[in-house]
């Protein structure tokens, strides 16, 4: 039943890092639905993603923000897929330093102009992201150098909703939740964007598999 609602198989994932604070914690479970399901007609050409810059104009808000929330899956990354708001989309060749200062004028870091900027002009087509948490995600993950543009083909599905906490059983099941058998201290007590043990860095947003 889920999988035919959601398109998408495992339909949930655990959330395992806080850069989507405060709409979405660590041990949250999000309820995850294929790109195209569920989304407006001014979605992204065919990708179902509606960015930031879309979802500004025309009153599209998700998870307390707007634009979608994606989650994606670079195939050089090694590790769970990131959950992160998709901005806006560029072209490749595109210099989106601009377009980039325009959405959100921090997030360029202390770039100046494309050429001090990774990822720009834009190596392929695809979306330009970023995790809500103001405290540890100030740049675009292109920026960070966390992944290139995100293809659509590397979105492997959109977030709808989420279940606080639950999602600390999948992460205790792979001893990476706060109660994980010898972490129990693992998400309490460490600075923000520091890595604790068992964990990935907080500026990642990763997910797992629920």
């Amino acid at each position: 039943l889920l999988f035919a609602i959601s398109g998408v198989w495992p339909p949930m994932v655990a959330v395992e890092s806080g850069s989507m604070e405060p709409e979405m914690s660590r041990g949250d479970l999000i309820f995850v639905t294929e790109p195209e399901r569920f989304t407006p007609d001014y979605a992204y050409g065919d990708t179902g993603v509606v960015t930031v810059e879309t979802g500004s104009e025309e009153g599209y808000r998700s998870f307390g923000g707007n634009g979608s929330v994606v989650i994606y899956d670079p195939p050089t990354r090694v590790g769970s897929p990131i959950i992160h708001r998709a901005h806006f989309h560029v072209e490749e060749g595109e210099n989106w330093y601009d377009k980039g200062a325009e959405v959100d004028p921090g997030a360029v870091g202390r770039a100046d102009n494309c050429a001090e900027l990774e990822n720009c002009p834009a190596p392929h087509a695809g979306f330009i992201t970023k995790g809500d948490n103001v405290g540890t995600n100030q740049r675009y993950d292109q920026v960070s150098g966390l992944s290139g543009p995100v293809r659509p083909a590397w979105v492997v599905g959109t977030a709808e909703f989420r279940i606080p906490w639950l999602g600390n059983i999948r992460l205790w099941a792979s001893h990476t939740g706060p109660f994980a058998p010898g972490t129990l201290d693992a998400g309490f007590g460490a600075a923000a964007g520091e890595p604790t043990a068992g964990t990935t860095s907080a500026s990642n947003a990763s997910c797992a598999w629920a």
